[in-house]
């Protein structure tokens, strides 16, 4: 069991992976930082996010900051040996990254230089890169370009997969790699190595109409890369033309299959889950 003081930074499922995977090796944090709670839905109903779930769940003080620059104060009063972040979504200012003991680290699902950004998951399905890794990195004040700490490759044999599945795996080899370097971050026996800039690719803001894809100029193997990529949000769908009026079609199921997409099943715009060829037979 690691005695120093970890705080934890993330919002998302990927954040939970690693939570459980710290868990599981039991060096929990004491204390979790997320987002505030969000409307959603067409209720704009007020909703914690999953980290904030499983702190309570797992009887670890959680706080929502909404300003950090307003929170420095109060964090540094708190204290703390080391912070993590893991798919926080915000920036964090230089005077909170440098308040920790032992620094402020990071959990990146690629192998840095490479996807730096807010989308480094879908776009190594969406590139089908079989160089896959996780990188522990020292945060500084740009978006993913602190000094490496470690780095491991991941060899994943039914690639590529879902995008659900690609983050539990990341999260959990990373959160490992985490657990295996943390006890020389404390003694002072890591080295650090910056990253090779001008080999840097960048991500972008997954929006809702990445998931268009055109059935017939778009070519097979890259319609299901985005299926897979997409598969959590936006998820992926095309427009069909019927009786002189647009068909928005999302794709629910879908498989590649002797170099061809082979869609399964559908939710036809106003229509519940079917069948794709029983979808075709009606439009006929």
């Amino acid at each position: 069991m690691i005695n120093n003081k970890i705080t934890f930074w993330g919002s998302s499922e990927f954040s939970v992976y690693c939570l459980e995977a710290l868990k599981n090796l039991n060096i929990l944090p004491s204390l979790i930082i997320t987002t505030p709670d969000a409307k959603v839905g067409r209720g704009l109903i007020l909703t914690a996010n999953p980290v904030k779930i499983w702190a309570k769940q797992n009887n670890i003080t959680c706080l929502t900051p909404d300003k950090l620059k307003v929170f420095i104060t109060e964090l540094s009063k708190i204290g703390g040996d080391i912070a993590l972040v893991a798919s926080y979504g915000k920036i964090i200012p230089q005077e909170i990254i440098d308040l920790p003991k032992y620094k402020t680290l990071n959990i990146h699902p690629s192998l840095l230089p490479k996807y730096r950004g807010p989308s480094p998951l879908q776009e190594q399905i969406i590139n089908n890169d079989k160089a896959i890794g996780v990188t522990i990195m020292q945060i500084d004040s740009q978006v993913d370009h602190g000094p490496i700490i470690a780095q491991e490759t991941i060899t994943i044999p039914n690639w590529p997969v879902k995008f659900s599945e690609f983050e539990k795996i990341t999260a959990e080899a990373g959160t490992k790699l985490f657990a295996k370097i943390l006890p020389d971050v404390i003694s002072g026996k890591i080295s650090v190595k910056e990253q090779n800039h001008t080999e840097a690719t960048f991500t972008k803001k997954v929006e809702k109409n990445d998931g268009l894809i055109d059935l017939e100029i778009d070519k097979p193997a890259k319609n299901y890369s985005k299926y897979l990529a997409y598969s959590t949000w936006p998820g992926t769908f095309f427009f069909l033309n019927k009786d002189g009026k647009k068909i928005r079609v999302i794709i629910k199921d879908a498989e590649y299959i002797n170099n061809q997409f082979i869609i399964k099943k559908v939710i036809p715009e106003g229509k519940k889950e079917m069948n794709y060829t029983d979808f075709l037979r009606g439009i006929k």
